[in-house]
Order: C-alpha cells, then sequence, then structure tokens
C-alpha cells in the first residue's frame, strides 16, 4: 500500500530533502501496523480527520481503538483507487522523506520480503517485548544481512507489557547481539501509547538513546543514482540517416563530448549527440541527461553497439566476466544444481549461463546450511555461473542499479539476486568448449519447433555480439537474405569473392542490393597468398590433385572466412541436411570449438522444395543459375550443372570422388 502525503504537505517538498528507503519486519503481532499507523500520526501524515473519525467507528463498535486500524482503513481506500502501488507507506521526518517499506512477516510471504528488503537503505526490526527473539526474528535478521543492509535499528516493542522492564530490555538485546546482528540503535517504545516513538517519556526515562524518529533520520541516505558512475543499457540501436543508440541512464549523467566505454568489448568512443523525443520545438538541442532519463545517442565513430551492451563513464567501467558470482534466491519449485543450464539477465543483456558451483545454501525458514551443490525452492546461496558471453555489471554494493539479476528456467523467472563479482579473465579452453557447447544445445533446443524465420527473428534476443550471415548467392542463402532484411534483424552480410564467381552471380550480388538496400560487404584472397598459390600451381591447378583444390579453396575462401568470422559471436549459414550425405551429421546449431562461435543453420530441417516455395511467394531474386541445371553455386570453374537423379552438391568438384564435395568451411572439428 502507498499512502501518500496530502497535497497541503507535498508543497512543502523540496529537492534538497533526502529520501531514505526502509524495510521494517518482524514477526508476526509483534507491532508493526501499530508502530507504522503511530509514524503516520507522530509526523503529520494522516489525512485530516482521519484518526477522530476510526476512533468515533471504534467507540460506536464498542471496541478499542488500534493503530493498525489506520493501515487497515487505508487499505480499503486504496482498493477503491484512492492511493497507489503496493507495501510502500510515505511520510516525512524533521529532515527526511521517508519511505517506509512494509514487509509481510508470515512465512508465506518470505518472497515478498526479500523483494521489499532488497529495495531499502536501511532496516527496523520490530520485536515484542514480551516474547522476544522469535524464529521469523532470527529469519528476517539473517536475511538483512544477506541482502547487505547494514544499516539497521532494532525496535522493543509493547514494554508497557513488561513494565518497562530495563532488564528485560538489556535481555533482549544480548539476544539480537548474539544473532551477530550490529544495529545502529536499540530502542524501547510502546507504539500503542507512543513512547519513544516520537518522545521520551517517562516510563524510559533510563534509556539514553535515540527515539524512533530520531533514529530514522540518523539512517544515511543511499547516494543520489545522479552521483554514481554512468550507465546506460543499450535498449535498442535504430539505423536512419545515422545510428541512434536508445536506453535509459539507470545511474550517473552524460553530456555531449563525454569520453564513453561499451561493454564489454572496451570499445571507446565520444559522445556527438543527445537525441530527445519528441524533439523540443524552439529549444536548444539536449546537451546532458541524468540517471532516470530515457535518451537517445550518437557517438563520434561507428562501432557495433547491440541491444544489452552496457555504456558507462570511460574512467569508471564496469565490471565484465564470463564467470558471474551471485546471492541468488531460488523460487522455482525444481531446485537449482549444478551443471543446470540457465538464462542470466541483467538489465537488457541477456546470456545462456551454467552452474558451476552452489556455497552456502541456506534455509531461511530455520536458517540452517544445508547442501552444498543444490540450491532447493525458497533458499538463499552463493552460486557460481559460467557465462556463454561476457556480462557487464557491477557488484551490488558498488552499485544496486546494476547489480541485481534475474534467472529464467524452462522459460519462466525462476530467482533473481545480488551481483557479488564478475570474473575478468578469460577461460580456460575446455570450459569455453563446455560453454559454448551449452550455448548451443541451448538454442538447438528452442529453435526446433520454431520456422526459419521465427528462428531468425529470435537471434537477437538469444544472442549477443557480432553475428555474421554469410552468402555465396545460392538460393537458400538468397531465402535467409531475404528473411534477415525483411525483418530488419542486425546483422552482418558478408560474401566471399573469390575472384572466379560467375557473371550471373557478380549481377545477382547487385539485384540483391538494389532490393534490400543493404550493402553486402565483400572479403577477398589476401593477394601476397593468392600470388604465391598461382605462383606454384598455375591459375588452373587445383584441378590437378584434391590436395591442389583444397589449397585454393583454402586461399580463396577459407582464409578469407576466418577474417569474417573474427571476433563474433555467431555464424548464420544456409546449410541443408538435405543437400549431401555428409551435411546431415551436421545439426541446426553447432559450437565451433575452434572458432568461439556458434554456428546456427536455420534452414537445416528445411527442404529445396519448401525454399523454392519461399522464395516464389516473397518474389525474393534468384540466381539465373539455377534455372540452368545449376543446384549449388560457387566458382565458376569448379561448378557445373547437375542431370535429373543427381545429389545437389554433385555440381561441385565434379572431378573428384562423389559425395566428398566439400571446401572446408564446414569440416573443421566442432
Amino acid at each position: 500500500m502507498n499512502i501518500a502525503l496530502p497535497d497541503a504537505r507535498r508543497k512543502n517538498s523540496t529537492s534538497a530533502r533526502s529520501l531514505v528507503r526502509i524495510v521494517i519486519v518482524g514477526h508476526v503481532d509483534h507491532g508493526k501496523s501499530t508502530l507504522i499507523g503511530r509514524l503516520l500520526h507522530e509526523t503529520g501524515s494522516l489525512p485530516d480527520g482521519k484518526l477522530d473519525s476510526l476512533k468515533a467507528i471504534s467507540a460506536r463498535r464498542g471496541v478499542s481503538f488500534e493503530w493498525s486500524f489506520l493501515l487497515d482503513a487505508l487499505q480499503t481506500e486504496r482498493d477503491q483507487g484512492i492511493t497507489i502501488d503496493t507495501s510502500q507507506i510515505r511520510f516525512r521526518t524533521s529532515s527526511r522523506d521517508i519511505v517506509l517499506i512494509d514487509a509481510p512477516g508470515h512465512t508465506e510471504f518470505l518472497r515478498n520480503m526479500i523483494t521489499g528488503a532488497s529495495q531499502a537503505d536501511a532496516a527496523i526490526l520490530i520485536v515484542d517485548a514480551n516474547e522476544g527473539i522469535r524464529e521469523q526474528t532470527r529469519r528476517h535478521g539473517y536475511l538483512l544481512h544477506l541482502l547487505g543492509i547494514r544499516q539497521l535499528a532494532v525496535v522493543i516493542n509493547k514494554m508497557d507489557r513488561v513494565d518497562f522492564s530495563p532488564a528485560r530490555f538489556q535481555e533482549i538485546r544480548g539476544e539480537i547481539e548474539a544473532l551477530g546482528l550490529k544495529p545502529a540503535a536499540v530502542i524501547p517504545i510502546s507504539a500503542r501509547n507512543g513512547d519513544g516513538v516520537a518522545r521520551r517519556t517517562a516510563p524510559i526515562a533510563w534509556h539514553d538513546g535515540p527515539t524512533v524518529l530520531e533514529a530514522l533520520d540518523g539512517f544515511v541516505p543511499a547516494t543520489s543514482l545522479d552521483e554514481l558512475p554512468l550507465r546506460l543499457p543499450v535498449q535498442a540501436v535504430y539505423r536512419m540517416e545515422y545510428r541512434v543508440i536508445a536506453g535509459r541512464i539507470e545511474s550517473g549523467q552524460l553530456s555531449v563530448g563525454d569520453d564513453i566505454v561499451v561493454m564489454p568489448g572496451n570499445k571507446v568512443a565520444r559522445v556527438k549527440s543527445i537525441e530527445a523525443w519528441p524533439a523540443p520545438q524552439g529549444l536548444p538541442p539536449v546537451r546532458s541527461a541524468g540517471a532516470g532519463q530515457s535518451i537517445g545517442i550518437t557517438l563520434d565513430r561507428e562501432l557495433f553497439v547491440d541491444r544489452g551492451d552496457l555504456i558507462a563513464s570511460q574512467s569508471i567501467p564496469p565490471g565484465t566476466g564470463r564467470t558471474l558470482r551471485a546471492r541468488i534466491f531460488w523460487l522455482h519449485p525444481t531446485s537449482l544444481g549444478i551443471g543446470t543450464r540457465v538464462i542470466v539477465r541483467s538489465g537488457t543483456a541477456e546470456t545462456v549461463g551454467v552452474v558451476r558451483a552452489v556455497n552456502n545454501a541456506v534455509d531461511p525458514a530455520n536458517l540452517n546450511i544445508v547442501a552444498h551443490d543444490v540450491l532447493a525452492p525458497n533458499h538463499v546461496a552463493d552460486v557460481e555461473i559460467a557465462l556463454a558471453r561476457p556480462l557487464a555489471a557491477d557488484p551490488h554494493t558498488d552499485n544496486p542499479a546494476t547489480g541485481r539479476i534475474v534467472i529464467e528456467l524452462s522459460d519462466r523467472i525462476a530467482g533473481g539476486g545480488l551481483v557479488l563479482g564478475l570474473n575478468p579473465t578469460e577461460r580456460e579452453p575446455a570450459g569455453a568448449h563446455a560453454d559454448l557447447a551449452a550455448e548451443a544445445a541451448y538454442l538447438a533446443e528452442i529453435y526446433r519447433p520454431l520456422s526459419p524465420a521465427e528462428r531468425l527473428a529470435r537471434l537477437r534476443r538469444d544472442l549477443g555480439g557480432r553475428v555474421v550471415f554469410t552468402t555465396s548467392f545460392g538460393l537458400e542463402d538468397q531465402a535467409i537474405t531475404h528473411l534477415l532484411c525483411e525483418q530488419n534483424i542486425d546483422v552482418e552480410l558478408i560474401t566471399l569473392d573469390t575472384g572466379r564467381l560467375f557473371n550471373e552471380t557478380y549481377s545477382l550480388w547487385a539485384e540483391t542490393e538494389r532490393r534490400y538496400g543493404r550493402r553486402i560487404r565483400a572479403l577477398y584472397p589476401s593477394r601476397r597468398n593468392l600470388e604465391a598459390l598461382i605462383a606454384e600451381q598455375g591459375i588452373n591447378g587445383f584441378f590437378e590433385s584434391k590436395s591442389a583444390r583444397l589449397a585454393c579453396c583454402h586461399v580463396r575462401k577459407i582464409e578469407p572466412l576466418e577474417r569474417a568470422l573474427s571476433g563474433a559471436h555467431a555464424w548464420i549459414t544456409g546449410l541443408r541436411a538435405e543437400q549431401s550425405a555428409f551435411r546431415k551429421d551436421l545439426a541446426l546449431v553447432t559450437a565451433e570449438r575452434d572458432r568461439g562461435l556458434i554456428k546456427i543453420n536455420p534452414l537445416f530441417d528445411q527442404t529445396r522444395k519448401q525454399i523454392l516455395e519461399l522464395v516464389s511467394k516473397h518474389a525474393v531474386p534468384v540466381n539465373t543459375l539455377h534455372s540452368k541445371g545449376f543446384a549449388s553455386i560457387g566458382c565458376a570453374p569448379c561448378t557445373r550443372a547437375i542431370s535429373s537423379g543427381e545429389p545437389e552438391r554433385a555440381g561441385r568438384w565434379w572431378w573428384e570422388e562423389q559425395g566428398s564435395q566439400e571446401c572446408g568451411l564446414h569440416t573443421r572439428r566442432r
């Protein structure tokens, strides 16, 4: 519930006042609602006439007035649409604006308590003087510690029921210290009577510490998000006459001319402009922006920036790494174990991960440390996750805005937690292979039931970094080009110009660029390597032996391809299982371990008939050689038309043994 300040009080609020978020927790019936009601009254934050009205209602019903009735009444008004939000009570002290987060005490609402506490700068733990420390008192105190809340006041309530006994107060204080808690203040109060809430009264004259309101005023507000280092998660990249990078500034400030770094990747640039929507009419261009603002920016140079990247101040970059350490609160009915494949989300970033370690798993119900290799539902643990690609984030203690993560399992939110750190070192090769293989297996599983168009559409949700599509302008490649361009999917279109292509292929290349309005980047053989090859074997020496042909393919195709794929996270190809016996052994998604990337074959399980239907339906431009019997398109000297009944690849390097016609692009060890 959100109890808003009356308008008359809002007018007096100034931006100079500090805002502190405080979570109030404690065992059931230890007096949270009574204390909150009393705080609202003592700070003059109740609507005019509300208290008198409730007292009159209580009198008519013949029951004693309780301060907790205030929350019940205001909750009813909330249900009628008078207030907004849930579980947040707002009021003012003499020097602070307070947001009091009322966390449920019942065991079944434990996750709500964790959610509320994770937003807080400080905490109040309430204890019944008569009952003392109870199960949920211990649980809540421990969880506050796990969440990193170091500002704590303990309120010992209902002191009137123990005759305001200093001895009982000291006894409970000792129990609190035995829990390992280090509160800034331990305060004896009677929330019902008002003792110790806003005033020192005679019954607690022996107490020389602060009142509750004084303790609230003593809490230090969290550092303003504007004062933290710049963190701008990239939400989207818009390509117009120029490239605009859009997102919301989570922390820090940004001005035109600032030097920034795009992480992960450590790509530096300078902010050229800040774009605002709608554009301010008759006003000068926006020159700066701060935390909480959604903006677009342009840079002074062309960088590959993608959704999920994190733009930061160059002087204070975030941590990056492929090993994430996080304190996880697990909510899924299935336990989280070592080897479990999950999706990790941080801001707009998303990556596949594999759980490597589960440490110090705790059952909050009894505070027992349980198994070290599994995290059960509603338990908490420090978890280490190997990520398929680097993640940029901050430890939660450094920057809460970029220090939280969400874990997804089986297409549902399964847990969340706080970033403890990222391992910046590169992975060992074996680990890299395992992580890459896990990512490939995950993608293959979710892509299998999808159509080729749907597979390509999901690419940018599932993959970050550079994604490269290589085309030889054959039937399959033209179908993929169409699907990518029609859906405006951000991948690099690349072709390998061997210098020996058909004239029909060059014509189709130009026609394709005109049709889709996108340039297809060409990579050429190294001049030095090509000259050495021809000097050694002659212009057509590849006809002499298979080894000579493979050497030619290496110079004209494979070496340029390695340059094209350098630094890429994924490679899209037009491979289909039906094309040859060799290609039946491939898969929809594979891990190219030697190249360190994911290889995606979106047409892998499609027939040639299905591809022909697709290109016909959308009038996709195709190579005129297909109408002359060419099933596969390659270099002119090495490709011929095929006869009816011949395999599709029979027209490639036809002078060699049938069934082995590959150039090496797709035959490396995976």
